[in-house]
C-alpha cells in the first residue's frame, strides 16, 4: 500500500530508502534550497523516480539562501574540510532545514491523504545535525499527528543505522552508488575531502562496496 511521501534528496540515504520503500512510495519531494550541490543532487532524484516510476516533484525554497547563514548554501563561508564529528562542520547546519521541509511535506501528505512522511536521517548525523536526532523525530511526529486531521506521521526507519548499515542495505538492493551525490561543495567531482565525502567513503568500505565515486583527489 502506497501510504508515503519521501523527502529525497539525490544522495545515497534518501536514495536507499527509496529503494527500500518503494512499495510504500506515493511521491517524492525534493527541495531546491539553494544549497552548492543541489544542482548536482537533484538530476539523481529525477532518474531514480522516473527508473522506479514513483512521481517526483521539487519545490524551491530559495528564500533559505536569502535569509539563512550557513557554509552550505549558495554565497556561504566555504565548506570545511575534515571528518562530520569535527567541530567545524557545524557551519554546514542550516537552521531547522529538516524542521522546514518536513513541514511542508507533513501538509503535502495530509492533502493528499498519506499516513506518513519519510527522512532519511540516521545515526551518523546526530553529532552535527540537532533536526536529524531521535529527540527532534519523536516530538516532530507527535507534533505533525497533533495538527492533522489524518495524523500524519514521521517513519525515519534509518534513525538508529549507521551510514555503513544503510549502505549494506543499498548493496542487497543492488544499488550502484555512482547514481547518487555526497559532496557539498557541489563542484565537477566529489572533492573527497569536506565531511560527507569523508563519510561516503567510510561508509562504502566498511559496506565492502568497490567506491565507484569520481574523487577530485584520485
Amino acid at each position: 500500500m502506497k501510504d508515503c511521501i519521501l523527502i529525497l534528496s539525490g544522495g545515497m540515504d534518501s536514495t536507499t530508502m527509496l529503494y527500500d520503500y518503494r512499495d510504500r512510495i506515493a511521491l517524492a519531494i525534493s527541495f531546491d534550497y539553494g544549497s552548492k550541490h543541489n544542482a548536482r543532487e537533484l538530476p539523481f532524484a529525477r532518474l531514480h523516480c522516473q527508473r522506479l516510476g514513483i512521481e517526483h516533484i521539487e519545490i524551491p525554497l530559495g528564500f533559505m539562501s536569502q535569509y539563512f547563514d550557513s557554509s552550505l548554501l549558495q554565497g556561504g563561508e566555504d565548506i570545511p574540510e575534515g571528518s562530520y564529528d569535527s567541530e567545524n562542520m557545524h557551519s554546514t547546519v542550516v537552521p531547522f532545514r529538516n524542521g522546514i521541509m518536513l513541514s511542508i511535506a507533513v501538509g503535502m501528505a495530509e492533502n493528499q491523504h498519506l499516513k506518513y512522511v519519510m527522512m532519511a536521517n540516521h545515526g551518523g548525523d546526530h553529532t552535527i545535525y540537532p533536526d536529524c536526532r531521535p529527540e527532534f523525530v519523536d516530538a516532530f511526529d507527535a507534533a505533525a499527528k497533533a495538527g492533522t486531521y489524518e495524523g500524519v506521521g514521521l517513519l525515519t526507519p534509518y534513525t538508529h543505522l549507521t551510514k555503513a548499515d544503510i549502505a549494506r542495505r543499498g548493496k542487497e538492493l543492488g544499488l550502484d552508488y555512482s547514481e547518487t551525490w555526497s559532496c557539498y561543495k557541489g563542484g565537477a567531482k566529489h572533492c573527497g575531502r569536506c565531511g560527507t565525502c569523508v563519510e561516503r567513503r567510510e561508509a562504502l568500505s566498511q559496506a565492502g562496496i568497490s567506491d565507484p565515486t569520481d574523487y577530485e583527489t584520485e
